[in-house]
């Protein structure tokens, strides 16, 4: 799967990094450090990924704006975006899911925990058909 990561944190994303290593995956990670870069970077290629997860908490763009732009274009909107984020703040998870989120995670703060939610979730889409299709 090519998966786009949207976070600001280097830490995260080298932990994403390590992770899909360390399960074995294969998936293509291409990062982007705010929204407005996510948006270009989708809106400038020819082929969108089949994944994105989303961190809310970012500089310049936050998640929430992100989605509200993604989910608008006819092109992007049904791109599977899962919220990966620290954030417990139910009114985000509800706004997420009102304006159309495919999950949201909840970083754990045990490595071991993270892992283990993120190989299932991957699992998921790499067997849905959206993301086969």
């Amino acid at each position: 799967m090519n998966i786009l990561f949207i976070e600001d944190d280097a830490i995260e994303s080298l932990k994403l990094h390590r992770t899909i290593t360390k399960l074995g995956m294969r998936h293509k990670i291409q990062n982007a450090h705010n929204g407005e870069e996510a948006l270009a970077m989708l809106n400038s290629s020819d082929q969108p990924p089949d994944l994105i997860l989303l961190d809310l908490n970012m500089p310049r763009m936050n998640g929430i704006e992100f989605l509200e732009v993604l989910k608008q274009d006819e092109k992007l909107k049904y791109l599977p975006t899962i919220i990966l984020t620290t954030s417990r703040n139910r009114a985000d998870l509800l706004e997420c899911f009102r304006i159309g989120i495919a999950g949201y995670i909840i970083k754990p703060l045990k490595y071991a925990e993270y892992e283990s939610k993120l190989k299932r979730v991957l699992e998921y889409w790499e067997i849905n058909e959206l993301v086969k299709g």
